[in-house]
């Protein structure tokens, strides 16, 4: 068990969340506040997504990605963003039209999925490593494809988080590393309990833990429910930490929480168990970030 732990805050992701939960960050200033407010409860990484500011629904815009990050920048916090690479992969089938999907399908290329961080350069980024059943849909993403997305990460010198939502992913990541499109010591994020993928419990946590290189760092998150169990579960395993919006709306049954809630709320479950937060740049060193146009070096 680690005393200092990476606290990732996952502030909106792009789920149909904010009808049951209205302190979802939609617009770019909520999010960004959002990610200012969780930093200063004690975040030491804010990973965002976009949102249509009509629609609440996804958006690809890297004009919104870049009023998110500006506002981020130019407070006072101090903060690492991590951008999503991970839009534009979902592929809902039809039986009208199975070969280009049904209603809802938003398909993106890797330049166009990476264009967001190309452009802004945050000193992280996620990169999801595979394909998988997400509920009723599909999340699309061929190897060919992440091995294109890893290498413009690469060439941008920002950090890649390897997002592994099942068992095939995480070999598939390693694969990744082996081939020399992930450089320096790599940071693995466990994604558990998503419908349906790895499993939320300590056997699938210990099985993904015990099959990265042994210069890798390592997080978890778990949906719902489980978001605060796997945190804590990961913390002693020596892995670090996620909680946030994107994949918790709760504080606690039935009460909507804030991001800087649940933050708070990992805070001192840390705190509990001995630990707490890295601050920013104590994780700029010990992630080996790169990046010279990122965060608040």
């Amino acid at each position: 068990m680690k005393s200092k732990v990476l606290l990732t805050a996952a502030v909106t992701g792009a789920g149909d969340t904010i009808k049951k939960n209205p302190n979802v960050p939609v617009t770019p200033k909520e999010i960004a506040e959002s990610a200012i407010d969780s930093a200063k409860a004690g975040a030491t990484i804010a990973h965002v997504h976009a949102r249509d500011p009509e629609t609440g629904g996804i958006s690809h815009s890297v004009d919104y990605y870049r009023e998110i990050v500006d506002r981020i920048r130019e407070s006072e916090t101090d903060v690492i963003i991590n951008i999503t690479s991970g839009g534009g992969g979902d592929f809902l089938p039809s039986l009208e039209t199975p070969a280009a999907g049904g209603d809802g399908t938003d398909i993106q290329t890797p330049e166009e999925r990476h264009k967001p961080v190309g452009e802004l350069l945050p000193e992280m980024c996620t990169l999801d490593c595979g394909s998988v059943n997400f509920g009723n849909m599909i999340y699309f993403s061929p190897t060919d494809w992440l091995r294109q997305q890893a290498k413009l990460i690469q060439e941008s010198g920002v950090k890649p988080e390897l997002e592994c939502f099942d068992t095939g992913h995480l070999r598939f990541a390693n694969q990744l590393i082996s081939e020399g499109l992930i450089e320096d010591d790599p940071m693995f994020q466990f994604c558990l309990g998503i419908p349906w993928g790895a499993e939320a419990d300590v056997e699938t946590m210990n099985y993904m833990k015990n099959r990265i290189p042994q210069n890798a760092h390592w997080s978890a998150f778990g949906i719902g429910r489980m978001q605060i169990p796997v945190a804590a579960q990961s913390a002693l395993l020596g892995g670090n930490v996620r909680v946030g919006l994107e994949d918790n709306i709760y504080l606690s049954k039935g009460v909507v929480a804030r991001n800087d809630q649940l933050v708070d709320k990992a805070v001192n479950m840390l705190n509990a168990n001995g630990q707490q937060p890295m601050s920013p740049q104590e994780a700029r060193k010990y992630l080996g970030l790169r990046n010279p146009n990122g965060g608040n070096n």
